[in-house]
């Protein structure tokens, strides 16, 4: 038994990493080469949508690692823009998400500074996700030994469903940050509407992840 659980490990190890090499070079991760910046964010989308749900996730640490630092390339090459910035801030959160505990905190932190820089430039880019992702990042983190914020959290995450009332991850992440603070009529209302909002034709998987999770915290909470 203890050989069969150790060659499965391994076969297991070596799926994850030939999987990952084929999302690497299928998507460009190994050498984005964008001719124009919209062709750069949307290979970015493209492959942040395949790492973060099709990725087996024992290989979602390194993948990421890579992503982000095509990311932090495409940034710049495009100084003073925010969309690439925004994007580059979500890909290093996500990098964060699969790391130990001591690396995901400086991970936060580079994320969190990409993001003021990016929300500085202009608050309301791609309908508010930096100050959705900033939002994310200051109830998520530890309170003591990192920068978590209760206060930021609930400002960031307020001032993203000003520039977008409808926005499903601006809904699901103030409507889970509510429930932190105990305040379940108000969550129930965003989830709500996390739930009954249309999926974008941009982001379908990404949206309907949201509202399944969305729907998991209503059958927890509720």
């Amino acid at each position: 038994m203890g050989q069969i659980s150790v060659m499965n490990t391994a076969m297991i190890g070596r799926f994850c990493g030939a999987f990952l090499l084929g999302l690497l070079g299928f998507f460009g991760v190994t050498d984005l080469q964008a001719e124009t910046l919209a062709e750069g964010l949307a290979q970015e989308t493209q492959a942040w949508t395949q790492g973060s749900y099709y990725l087996p996730e024992p290989a979602r640490e390194a993948y990421f690692a890579r992503l982000q630092s095509q990311a932090h390339d495409l940034s710049r090459h495009y100084p003073h823009q925010a969309d690439p910035l925004v994007w580059e801030g979500i890909i290093t959160a996500t990098h964060a998400k699969y790391q130990n505990l001591f690396s995901a905190l400086g991970t936060a932190r580079q994320a969190r500074d990409v993001l003021l820089q990016a929300v500085a430039i202009d608050s309301s880019a791609m309908d508010g996700s930096g100050l959705i992702t900033l939002g994310a990042l200051y109830f998520r983190v530890p309170k003591f030994g990192s920068f978590g914020d209760d206060d930021k959290a609930r400002q960031y995450l307020q001032q993203a469903l000003k520039v977008d009332p409808d926005n499903i991850d601006a809904n699901f992440f103030y409507g889970k940050f509510l429930l932190t603070q105990g305040d379940k009529p108000h969550a129930l209302i965003c989830l709500k509407k996390v739930i009954d909002t249309l999926p974008r034709p941009q982001s379908i998987e990404a949206d309907r992840a949201r509202q399944a999770e969305a729907r998991d915290l209503l059958s927890q909470d509720f």
